[in-house]
């Protein structure tokens, strides 16, 4: 029997909606944890969490639960006013951010620095809230530089300024010309980036900061070594210039640690986040250490709905949940089980990246074709270009989940 719901669906967006993205021929209707639920009613294994986002799983009770409870209250009055939960998560991510962790990401102290956050709605937004924010550090204490420098194979955003800090050609060719400001180097060499600040490019200037993903997950799930990320930090403190921290898909512990930065033992100026910042609900935010924030004055940026009373309810109870019910712990276990795993299918010669943000290098271009089969096989995968693998499950994905989607692989893979 046909699918209706699916075909009416698929009918309506094919004809209404523009066609910036090539879709899958499924229609999820509903979720719970780490599994989906189309509208025929079969099941899935969800292996990409709403490209990152769904850090508590789908349908989480307490989340629903802090939604429903604000709907019943009020939705949206704009930021001339205070609103109940933004301060306070605020005030979480400002501990979240000053925390100390090892290399595997367990928490093991914190600097105590004080972080102030601006609350957007993407991460393409905290993005572009962290270019204003180096380039009014620039101003203020650098004599005016205003160019930032990025590395090859990053992806900042889909806005023009985050597309122009974006490494890589192939999302800037359509829209010539780009805003200046921005040069890429490639990442975890440290000569050219040394050699991009003492002589920046004319494209791009003085510089004022330095902007970096701890992991290129659009890139192909690319991760900077902890050594280059320590010798970036220190050299930009040592010329008084900011590191910006992208960690949009890497941070609320998709990588173990609250944010993947910790894992290098680092702790940047400013930092960008979305994604898991509220488990899958519109969210994003730029923080700033308090005496880089300080700088932005009454004026300076804005949003309409960033920070709204919807979005600092689910934001606040997805930052409590993720500490109370130790998923940081929980990622750290079930990333090596799915790591191993993944290092044992045929065809796998790599597996890239930190916690449950991995990569599967293919010595064969069949990447298209195993999301498609996995579709038929039960599972939700993704692909980044046609022989890597990449995988951004929900946090509470199970190790026996875990082992289910690498035995169906396996059979698609043998």
């Amino acid at each position: 029997m046909a699918d209706t719901s699916f075909e009416s669906a698929k009918a309506l967006d094919d004809t209404y909606v523009m066609h910036t993205y090539g879709r899958l021929p499924v229609e999820f209707v509903s979720g719970e944890g780490a599994t989906l639920t189309d509208s025929t009613g079969k099941a899935y294994i969800d292996c990409l969490g709403g490209i990152g986002s769904v850090s508590l799983g789908h349908r989480n009770p307490v989340v629903a639960a802090a939604l429903h409870a604000q709907v019943d209250r009020v939705w949206q009055v704009g930021n001339y006013f205070y609103v109940e939960n933004r301060g306070e998560l605020a005030r979480d991510l400002s501990g979240f951010l000053s925390s100390t962790c090892d290399e595997e990401g367990h928490v093991v102290g914190s600097t105590g620095s004080a972080w102030k956050t601006f609350f957007a709605n993407s991460g393409a937004e905290a993005n572009e809230g962290a270019i204003k924010v180096a380039r009014r550090w620039g101003e203020k204490r650098l004599g005016g530089a205003s160019g930032i420098i990025t590395a090859q194979k990053s992806f900042h955003g889909r806005t023009l300024a985050t597309l122009a800090a974006t490494g890589q050609a192939v999302f800037h060719k359509a829209f010539l010309p780009m805003p200046a400001g921005f040069a890429a180097v490639p990442l975890n060499d440290a000569d050219a980036l040394v050699a991009a600040l003492d002589n920046p490019p004319a494209s791009c200037g003085p510089v004022c900061a330095v902007m970096l993903e701890c992991v290129q997950g659009e890139g192909g799930v690319w991760p900077a070594d902890y050594d280059y990320l320590r010798f970036v930090s220190a050299e930009c403190e040592r010329r008084g210039v900011l590191l910006i921290i992208d960690e949009v898909q890497t941070g609320f512990f998709r990588c173990g640690a609250p944010f993947c930065y910790q894992l290098a033992g680092i702790e940047p100026d400013v930092v960008s986040m979305a994604k898991g910042i509220a488990d899958g609900f519109p969210m994003g935010a730029v923080a700033a250490k308090a005496e880089v924030a300080d700088l932005m004055g009454l004026g300076d940026h804005g949003s309409t709905f960033g920070g709204n009373a919807l979005a600092a309810a689910a934001g606040r109870v997805t930052v409590e949940v993720l500490v109370s019910e130790g998923i940081g712990e929980h990622v750290i276990a079930c990333g090596a089980r799915l790591r191993q795993r993944l290092e044992a299918l045929p065809h796998v010669t790599e597996v890239r990246g930190h916690g449950l943000l991995l990569g599967a290098q293919l010595d064969v271009p069949m990447a298209n074709e195993l999301v498609d089969k996995g579709l038929e096989q039960g599972l939700v995968l993704n692909h980044i270009g046609d022989s890597i693998l990449r995988f951004l499950p929900p946090l509470v994905i199970t190790e026996e989940q875990v082992d289910e989607v690498c035995d169906r692989l396996f059979e698609l893979l043998d």
